[in-house]
This record gives C-alpha cells, structure tokens and sequence, in this order.
C-alpha cells in the first residue's frame, strides 16, 4: 500500500451513501432508545423557554417577564433552552506504527476520522483534525458546513505517517478552548516507547473540556502473531532490531501481556470517564462505526 491514500480508497460515492444509511440507522435506532422527551439542564438565550426563577439584583433588566410582574407583583425572569454549537476535535495518530508493517490499521483509522466529520459537519457542527505523532499539529482550522468534507479528505489522504508516538507530550499540547463544548475523538493504536505510555497519559486527557473517546486501531497479528522459531525483528519507529527464538509458550505469554496492556488502557479511560472501543483493522466497518456511536456520544444526538 502506498505511502498516502487516494480520494477513492477512502471516500468514494459507495462509502458516501452507506454513511447516509448509516446516519438513517442511527437515528431510528436513537429513537427507539428514547423514553419521552428529553432536555439539557443547561440554560441560555435561545427562544426555546424552558423556565422562570426569581430575579436578583445586578441582573439584566431586560430579561424581566413585565407581564408576569403585572399579575404577580413579583420580578421574575425567564429562561431559556441553551442551544450548545458542539466542537469536534479529532486527533489521528500519525506515528509510523499505524501504517506498517499493517498499512490496513491507516485505511481503517481515516474512514472513521473521515465518517466522523462528515456526521459532524452534516449536524452544522465545527470540525477539527490534528495530527500527532512525537508532537500534535492542526492540520485544519475549524470547518463547518457539509461542503467542507472535500477538504478534510483531501487533508487526511495527504497525512504522512511516520515518527515516534510520544502521546504525553501530544496530550500536553492539545489544548481545546474551553469557551466551547467539544467531542474529542483520540484514534491511534496507543502504542508508545513503553508499554504503560498511553495509559500514564489519560489523566492529562480528563482535563480536557467536554467528552473524551479513545478509539484504538489493532491488526489481529499484533495481537496474536503467526511468529515461531528463530527471528529478527525491527521496531518500526525506533529501527531497534533484536534476534531471539520464539517459542509457542513465549507467543502465549505475549498475547496476555498484550491483553492486559489493553485491559488497564480500557480500566483507565473508564476510570476517567473516557470512552473506549478497541477495533481491528479486518473488522466492517459500518457495524464498528455505528457501534461507536451508540456508546452515547453527542455526536449521535446530532444526527
């Protein structure tokens, strides 16, 4: 596979139309789920009213319900429904450990980035990606409007994978504003120079403002490699190599280590309150998208 994707590879007509049905799906099945009406406690200065409370001095005047005052002789003010513009900030690991020696984990990493914006610019909604590997970089400002989705596939297709993860100093940069509610998608393998990186990391990620989902992209052989006798193997993004022979009960040992390095990822973020979904490279697609989605992210609701 090529160094970058074309247009076609990752967004064609096909794919165009099966996030639409996917988008059908996901709001009839929201519906079903729903149980009577349903608002946010917040309040603003929407036309949507949704209550009176007292009014207190060095308040705005102009919010006085007058006709209210008329009948009660009492000063109260009304309140309004608050209309939240939602922030999707969508951080792609673009470390060299994405693209090799599994270029299938990149493919599979875009479209759900791609699949993402596209729901998120079609609700109005503002679109961020960035890019991360040894440090973050945006790589589009804020877009909003569905017409835009040319312009982060074009951007997405053009991302170069290589570096070193150092998802610390990533979490450390990435700074949302928190002026405004965000969805942040974090979408990488989680692979770091240690094995205990990414998750010495998500601490820093539950400072961020708004709601957090990891999404991790694995290739079944990372998990179980078809690996036995004598080998040489290189670190992708360090260029390490080790020989050493490999023995079944060795391969054994690798799968639980690999195991619990996902389970204490997957305790870690829970214990944060990020959401987390492990997804293999050779998985549909459209069933692990909607199944993302259905996991209670705003973004659903905007759909």
């Amino acid at each position: 596979m090529p160094e970058t994707l074309e247009r076609e590879d990752l967004f064609d007509a096909a794919f165009l139309d099966r996030l639409r049905v996917l988008a059908l799906r996901l709001r009839k099945r929201r519906q079903l789920m729903r149980r009577g009406s349903q608002s946010t406690p917040a309040t603003g200065f929407t036309r949507e009213f949704k209550d009176y409370r007292h009014y207190t001095p060095r308040e705005d005047y102009r919010a006085i319900d007058w006709r209210l005052y008329a009948r009660l002789n009492k000063l109260f003010v009304r309140l309004y429904e608050e209309t939240q513009e939602l922030n999707l900030h969508i951080l792609l690991d673009t470390s060299t450990s994405m693209s090799q020696p599994f270029p299938e984990k990149r493919r599979q990493a875009l479209r759900f980035a791609v699949a993402l914006a596209y729901l998120a610019l079609s609700a109005q909604q503002r679109v961020s990606v960035y890019s991360m590997s040894d440090t973050v970089h945006q790589e589009l400002p804020p877009l909003r409007g569905q017409g835009n989705i040319e312009k982060v596939i074009q951007a997405v297709t053009k991302l170069k994978f290589d570096g070193l993860t150092n998802m610390k100093r990533c979490f450390e940069e990435f700074r949302p504003s928190k002026q405004r509610y965000g969805i942040i998608f974090v979408i990488s393998d989680f692979f770091g120079h240690e094995i205990g990186s990414a998750t010495e990391a998500v601490a820093r990620v539950s400072a961020w403002p708004g709601e957090n989902h990891f999404l991790q992209i694995v290739h079944p052989e990372e998990r179980q490699p078809e690996l036995e006798g004598e080998l040489e193997l290189t670190e992708v993004e360090t260029g390490e190599r080790r020989r050493f022979w490999l023995t079944r009960k060795d391969v054994q040992r690798y799968v639980e280590t690999f195991d619990a390095f996902a389970e204490n990822l997957s305790r870690e973020c829970a214990s944060h309150r990020i959401d987390f979904l492990q997804v293999t490279s050779d998985e549909a697609f459209e069933e692990r998208f909607l199944d993302l989605l259905v996991r209670g992210s705003a973004l659903a609701g905007g759909v």
